[in-house]
Parts: structure tokens; sequence; C-alpha cells
């Protein structure tokens, strides 16, 4: 229950930054398919990268164990990803 109350807030608090910072408006959104502006893929970028450095500083520590990584399906993979791409760019277009 712990595992969701903070998994909960977390989500909160991205997508409070996201609308916060104005990424969640039609105009940034287009504007990232169309080249013109990098803002949104720019937050996106440095919230990973803040997150993988906060989870290797705390498996550091040793405060976290990361969970053994399955075997990838990669025609799985390739036809999702073009499925919610396209689907992204559809919508955003």
């Amino acid at each position: 229950m712990t595992n969701f109350v903070v998994a909960l807030f977390v989500g909160v608090f991205f997508g409070f930054s996201l609308n916060k910072a104005g990424l969640t408006k039609y105009n940034k959104i287009v504007n990232v398919f169309r080249f013109t502006d990098m803002a949104v893929l720019q937050f996106m970028m440095t919230a990973l990268v803040v997150a993988m450095s906060g989870l290797y500083a705390l498996r550091g520590l040793g405060l976290i164990e990361f969970p053994a990584i399955p075997a990838t399906y990669i025609v799985g993979n390739i036809v999702g990803g073009l499925i919610f791409g396209v689907g992204m760019a559809l919508t955003g277009y």
C-alpha cells in the first residue's frame, strides 16, 4: 500500500509540474512534432536524468535493489512503439 501512495504522489507531482510549465498545451505538443519547440523533450529528458541519478544514488547507498530484467521481446516493442508513435502523431496533427 505504501508503494501505491508514493507512486500516486510522485505521479501527481509530475503531472502538476508538466501543467505548471505549460507543457500540456496543444501548441507545445504540436510544435514538438514540427521540430520547432523542444521544451517538452527537454523537460522529459531532465526528468529522466534526475530520476536515473536518484535511483543509482539510492542503489549505491544500499537503500534499494534493482530487479532482474527479463529478456526483451523486440518485435512486440517495435510494433507497440510504432502504434504509439503513429497515434501520438495523428492526435497532435
